[in-house]
């Protein structure tokens, strides 16, 4: 897999520079990637629990659904490989364009990339708004997989390297926030067209995704690359003039240099990904690639990819079970900020213990719940049970927004070396990308068979990452500050450092 060398000023030293509408603009363009995908999680679980969506490409579940068959009444009646396919294939092309999008991300720049995944967007929504066939639905999903992979690894890298220093922490979850307004924008838009006579609401819920993929289509034509990305391709002048232009002064040469030199030193790194088994990178790749795993393994895609079908499943009716998915997308939303007000206040290591006991407590509570009240073929749950179901969910997902959700990605661009960033960035999105897929493939099979256990399952996941984040993820000290991108003091110090060592 190729890398993507890009280039940030290591030092950390606060440069003179003015929040210009120049880098407003160009971010709030830029986060429409993460609106992009967050939107796709999110409309796939609406759209499936739509009848006439289901008779059109899934048959088989609609006719069980409608049927009312005694053995599959409750946990059974989604279970389907090919519906599974129609979420997970998206993730699956994501992995894949990773590939291509960490090359054409120093090759072409970041503009470049952001634009190329917004022609994907359009292409994938433009198919599925008008999709006829099962096939044409899977090309769809795979069109805005690819787009995923593309926006993925640019919209981040740009967001980064366009922020004058002391707002970067911020803008750097703003993508994550932009994900989860993206997954409440999709629940709302399922709650609305589900009730369109006709047949034809899934129809309109696929197609608006397209809202946000002109939007950055149209700002990747329109906003000037990064001074990062235009140096390490040698245009050097354009850089500092771009450079000059997003931080509203003339005195820029002070980190004109800084970027110049991180460009010289990134581009001397022949072998990244060799770089990344060298004994004192070692920690770093071990905490990237366990985050990804634990990330996934809360539960939380499965809940999010699924939330109207779950619901569904547990007694809601067809419009309760949207109605429920808003409110924990809302909750999402809102938890997230949550995150951005408290990430540099208490620290990653205080959120991610946190957050790890108030997810297992709510999963627990879940599992008992409906293990009490909701067996294969009878339904026992009333209206105040659904309701602790409902609240332990948002629970879940509250805890998860302001804790695994944006420091999974904040921490392993923390700790990864200037040497070893790009290569330790493709290694953390391919490895996301990969189990996102797994539960995505897996999680409606799994529902059918484990039942109430599943969330035994991902509570005992949770137990075993809180036990992880405790045990080897540290207190911070400034032994790798001056790796990082941004030069606040590291929170997020690898126990697994002191070992190796």
């Amino acid at each position: 897999m190729p890398a993507a060398a890009f280039a940030v000023a290591p030092s950390g030293v606060e440069f003179e520079a003015k929040i210009t509408p120049v880098v407003i603009i160009s971010c709030i363009l830029a986060a429409t990637g993460g609106l992009m995908f967050g939107y796709d999680i999110g409309v796939s679980g609406g759209v499936t629990s739509m009848p006439s969506f289901l008779r059109e490409f899934f048959p088989v579940v609609y006719e069980r659904i409608q049927s009312h068959e005694a053995e599959d009444s409750n946990y059974c009646k989604y279970d389907n490989e090919s519906l599974q396919l129609f979420t997970s294939s998206l993730y699956l092309a994501a992995l894949t364009a990773t590939f291509f999008a960490s090359y054409t991300t120093t090759v072409l720049g970041r503009k470049h990339t952001m634009l190329i995944a917004g022609i994907f967007f359009i292409v994938g929504t433009v198919l599925n708004a008008t999709a006829v066939s099962l096939l044409m639905l899977i090309l769809g999903r795979i069109s805005l997989g690819c787009g995923v992979g593309f926006a993925n690894q640019a919209v981040p890298l740009f967001l980064s390297e366009i922020a004058p220093t002391r707002i970067r922490g911020a803008l750097n979850i703003l993508f994550q926030f932009d994900v989860t307004v993206g997954i409440l924008f999709a629940n709302l838009v399922n709650y609305g067209t589900s009730k369109i006579e006709g047949g034809w609401g899934w129809r309109v819920s696929l197609g608006l995704a397209g809202v946000p993929a002109l939007l950055l289509t149209l700002g990747a034509i329109l906003v000037d690359d990064t001074p990062n990305s235009l140096i390490e391709r040698g245009h050097l002048e354009k850089g500092k003039s771009v450079l000059k232009k997003i931080r509203g002064t003339n005195n820029v040469e002070p980190e004109y240099m800084e970027i110049v030199e991180a460009s010289r030193i990134a581009q001397a790194v022949k072998h990244p990904f060799k770089s990344l088994l060298k004994r004192q990178n070692r920690p770093p790749f071990v905490i990237a690639v366990m985050l990804q795993i634990f990330q996934q393994f809360t539960g939380i895609n499965a809940i999010m990819f699924y939330a109207p079908v779950l619901f569904s499943t547990l007694g809601f009716g067809s419009d309760a079970s949207l109605y429920s998915s808003v409110i924990t997308g809302a909750v999402n939303v809102l938890s997230t900020l949550v995150s951005i007000y408290s990430v540099d206040k208490l620290g990653r290591r205080v959120l991610l213990i946190e957050a790890g006991v108030q997810m297992f407590i709510s999963q627990m509570i879940i599992a008992v719940v409906l293990g009490l009240k909701l067996d294969d073929n009878t339904n026992n749950m009333s209206r105040g049970m659904a309701i602790v179901v409902v609240l332990m969910v948002c629970t879940f997902v509250s805890s998860f927004a302001w804790s695994w959700g944006p420091l999974g990605w904040l921490i392993p661009s923390e700790t990864f070396p200037l040497e070893a960033r790009s290569a330790g960035q493709s290694v953390t999105v391919c490895v996301n990308m990969v189990f996102t897929f797994v539960i995505a493939q897996s999680f409606l099979s799994m529902l059918c068979h484990m039942k109430f256990g599943i969330f035994l399952f991902f509570s005992g996941w949770v137990f075993m990452m809180s036990v992880f984040v405790v045990f080897l993820l540290g207190p911070g000290d400034k032994r790798r500050s001056d790796r990082r991108n941004d030069g606040e003091s590291l929170e997020a110090t690898l126990v697994l450092e002191e070992i190796y060592e």
